[in-house]
C-alpha cells in the first residue's frame, strides 16, 4: 500500500482506504473471536455486562485517538457502538454456548 503522504491520485487514496478497511474488518474478526472466547470462560451471565470495563475500553480507545491525531469524540462514539456491539454479541454466544 501506498503512504498516504506519496498518494497523487484520487485511485490511490481509494486503494489506500480499501486497503485499510480490510485489515479494520481483518481486526474486528479477531475481537468478536475474543468476545466469543469470553463467552465461554465466564460461568456467569450476569457477567457479561461490565459498565466499568466498557467506560475503560472506550476511554483508552480515545486517548489513543488523541495521540494519533484521531478525533477522539469520533472514536468514541465508534466504540460505543463497537462495545455495545461486542456486548450483545457476548451475550448470544453466551447463551449458545449453555443452551
Amino acid at each position: 500500500m501506498i503512504a498516504p503522504e506519496d498518494c497523487e491520485t484520487m485511485a490511490e487514496v481509494r486503494a489506500g482506504v480499501d486497503s485499510v478497511d480490510l485489515e479494520i474488518v481483518a481486526l474486528l474478526a479477531v475481537r468478536f473471536r475474543l468476545m466469543t472466547a469470553a463467552a465461554r470462560i465466564k460461568q456467569d451471565r450476569g457477567t457479561v455486562r461490565d459498565e466499568g470495563r466498557k467506560a475503560l475500553v472506550i476511554a483508552n480507545a480515545k486517548v489513543a485517538a488523541a495521540r494519533a491525531g484521531v478525533p477522539p469524540e469520533l472514536v468514541g462514539e465508534l466504540w460505543e457502538r463497537l462495545v455495545e456491539g461486542s456486548i450483545a454479541y457476548e451475550f448470544d454466544r453466551w447463551d449458545d454456548h449453555r443452551a
